[in-house]
């Protein structure tokens, strides 16, 4: 089975992926952004993708929500991945001798406190993987990434500060995605779409209202432009009873006979790593 997933190496996608296929022989695919996992999916290069979706601190990637919009793929699962962010650098490296932080402007934002009482100055990468790789290659002591324990591991780099995050409860949320299959399994949630009939007040209140009305409980919502004009929405919602479950065929019916668009984007059980 051919995997994607977003690259290079060392990224907490890498890890989230080989982790969660530990039991399967997997031939990976590595991207070098998310659509292109998208993509890859849809064009047949692999069989299934892996992609971040929501990150517990900076909330829903953008990216990830317009790339299943564009797409007709299922999501099959879910995977939430602890996030321990470390200070790493060369061999040697003390924490007095870094006078510059690198990595991607989320992990930066997450650490800010205490790259602010290191005086430290900090400078932007696509990843933490590729922070931590430049750092390898500049091979001095006077600059640090901000990466996993595993980006350490794949590039050799030691770590200097553990836990520099300014936020324990650290967590992201992936998504495994996949073409649609033939026919969806029994699971414990149920991502949809749902592209309301026509705008006027209170339309997101009269949604939420069916799943209030049956008892579903909602762990995610997240709107997103229809691109069609301005100030109209279309609504994920993901909630916690799977698509074949009577109460979620009911409030799925209920939402087509007032006229809204549904779309089941996936229907899955969550791994916690």
């Amino acid at each position: 089975m051919k995997v994607a997933y977003l690259g290079p190496k060392g990224t907490f996608s890498e890890e989230a992926a080989i982790r969660y296929f530990s039991s399967q022989r997997v031939e990976w695919m590595i991207c070098e952004s998310i659509l292109d996992v998208f993509d890859a999916i849809k064009d047949g290069k692999v069989v299934k993708g892996i992609v971040p979706i929501e990150n517990s601190i900076e909330g829903t990637i953008n990216i990830t929500a317009d790339g299943l919009l564009m797409n007709d793929l299922f999501i099959e699962g879910e995977v939430i991945l602890p996030v321990a962010l470390h200070l790493i650098g060369v061999e040697g490296t003390k924490v007095d001798h870094i006078h510059e932080v690198w990595s991607i402007p989320p992990a930066l934002a997450q650490c800010r406190d205490y790259i602010r009482e290191l005086g430290a100055s900090s400078r932007h990468f696509n990843s933490t993987a590729s922070a931590a790789m430049a750092v390898r290659d500049k091979g001095t002591e006077n600059v640090g990434a901000i990466a996993s324990e595993w980006s350490a591991k794949a590039f050799g780099l030691q770590i200097i500060k553990e836990n520099v995050h300014d936020h324990t409860e650290n967590h992201t949320r992936f998504v495994i995605v996949t073409n649609t299959p033939d026919q969806i399994p029994n699971s414990e949630k149920t991502m949809i779409l749902i592209t309301p009939h026509k705008e006027r007040s209170g339309v997101l209140a009269i949604i939420l209202n069916v799943f209030a009305s049956l008892s579903i409980n909602l762990t995610w919502i997240e709107s997103r432009p229809t691109k069609k004009k301005l100030g109209t929405y279309r609504f994920f919602i993901e909630t916690e009873k799977g698509v074949n479950n009577p109460d979620m065929e009911k409030a799925i019916t209920i939402l087509k006979t007032y006229g809204h668009h549904v779309q089941i984007l996936g229907s899955y059980n969550v791994t916690e790593l």
